[in-house]
């Protein structure tokens, strides 16, 4: 069965962006040589990307203003803002834990997107990198919770200073 699944890098502190709200900081310890390409292997199961409109916004104006990264998936983002859908892109104005439903779904960020379902205990599995930065402030991955969520560790791997952490709830 396919699942609903976070994959995401953070700072070794904790953050998934630093207080300005950039993502320049998401590199290794050196050169990429020793690289592994664990998002190749994680998006096979995936069809569809979840996420906030700050994130969209990011990657259209400054990662990719060039192509959209995610073609080959539908993009839901959630956001109040009124914006024209296309077939791949699509603009929601819904509560994230009610457009969470079904299988092979990616929750790419951001910050209060992914509290909200985590806060709903929805999502499945953590894919989460530590980058070998310590930021000291800025966008947290995870906020104070109202109640435990176990997890299982199914793997972990190492690479460029950088470590893959991958759990399952249990």
């Amino acid at each position: 069965m396919k699942k609903i699944s976070l994959f995401i890098a953070m700072s070794l502190d904790g953050y998934i962006a630093d207080s300005k709200g950039s993502v320049e900081w998401l590199t290794g310890q050196g050169n990429d040589e020793d690289n592994i390409d664990s998002y190749s292997e994680f998006v096979k199961d995936i069809d569809t990307v979840v996420m906030g409109w700050n994130t969209y916004h990011q990657i259209v104006t400054e990662l990719s203003p060039e192509d959209w990264v995610y073609d080959d998936f539908t993009t839901y983002v959630v956001t109040h803002k009124q914006k024209k859908s296309s077939d791949k892109i699509h603009f929601v104005n819904k509560n994230p834990v009610e457009l969470i439903k079904g299988n092979g779904i990616w929750i790419c960020g951001g910050a209060n997107l992914i509290q909200q379902l985590v806060r709903a205990d929805i999502i499945d599995c953590y894919y989460i990198t530590v980058i070998p930065t310590i930021l000291g402030s800025g966008i947290r991955l995870f906020e104070k919770a109202d109640h435990e969520i176990k997890l299982r560790l199914l793997k972990t791997q190492s690479y460029n200073g950088m470590m893959d952490l991958i759990y399952a709830k249990r």
